[in-house]
C-alpha cells in the first residue's frame, strides 16, 4: 500500500527533481546555491530546509538520476525475450539522446568530478559501477545457463569491460563533441555480447 507523501517529502522530492540536471551537468563543485534556488524557484532556507547542506542534495541527485537511468534500462529490458536481446539494451540505451538530455551519465560525471575531491560521492558511483558489473553478470549467467552463451565465458572480466567500454565512449564521444565515437564503442559492445554467443 503506497502512502501519500508529507508535505516535506513532496518538497525534498521536488527539490532532487529539479536540480537533477543542474548537478549532472554542473557537477558538484560546479553548482551553486544560486543554480538550486534558480532551478527550484525556492529560497535557501526552503532547500537547507530539507537537506543538511549542497553535498546532501547532491547525494540524493546522485541516486535518483542512476535510478532513473536504470529504469530506462529495466523497461526496454522488459521487453527483450532472451538474455542476447538483454544485454544489447545497453548499446541502445547509451546511444539515445535520453542521456545527453539529462546532462549525460551521472555514474560516469560523478565519478570524474569525485574521484579525488568527495569521498560520499565516489563510494556512491562506486557502488553503482559494481551494481551495474552485478547486473551484467548475472544476464550473461543467465544466458549461459539457458544454453544462449558459451559456458566459457569470463563472465566477469565480460562484465566489466562492457561497463568500461560503454563509460569511456560516453566519455570520449563527450570530450571530443563528437557522438560518432561513442557509437563506435557501442558497436565494440555490440561485437563482444555477440562472442558470447553459444
Amino acid at each position: 500500500m503506497n502512502k501519500e507523501l508529507s508535505k516535506a517529502e513532496r518538497t525534498r522530492q521536488f527539490i532532487i527533481e529539479s536540480t537533477a540536471v543542474v548537478f549532472n551537468k554542473k557537477g558538484y563543485a560546479g553548482t551553486s546555491l544560486a543554480d538550486l534556488t534558480e532551478a527550484t524557484g525556492l529560497t535557501k532556507g526552503s532547500i537547507y530546509g530539507n537537506f543538511e547542506n549542497k553535498e546532501d542534495v547532491a547525494l540524493a541527485v546522485f541516486d535518483y538520476n542512476a535510478c532513473r537511468t536504470a529504469d530506462l534500462v529495466d523497461q526496454h529490458m522488459a521487453q527483450a525475450n532472451t538474455f542476447y536481446d538483454k544485454l544489447m539494451v545497453y548499446t541502445k540505451v547509451y546511444s539515445s539522446e535520453t542521456l545527453a538530455a539529462r546532462g549525460g551519465c551521472a555514474i560516469l560525471n560523478t565519478a570524474v568530478e569525485a574521484d579525488d575531491t568527495n569521498d560520499l560521492l565516489k563510494n556512491k558511483a562506486a557502488k553503482a559501477v559494481l551494481k551495474w558489473k552485478k547486473k551484467i553478470i548475472d544476464l550473461i549467467e543467465g544466458g549461459i545457463a539457458a544454453g544462449e552463451f558459451k559456458a566459457d565465458v569470463n563472465v566477469s572480466q565480460t562484465a566489466i569491460s562492457i561497463v568500461a567500454l560503454i563509460e569511456g565512449g560516453i566519455m570520449i564521444g563527450k570530450v571530443t563533441g563528437n557522438p560518432a565515437n561513442l557509437e563506435q564503442v557501442l558497436k565494440t559492445v555490440e561485437l563482444l555480447i555477440n562472442q558470447l554467443k553459444a
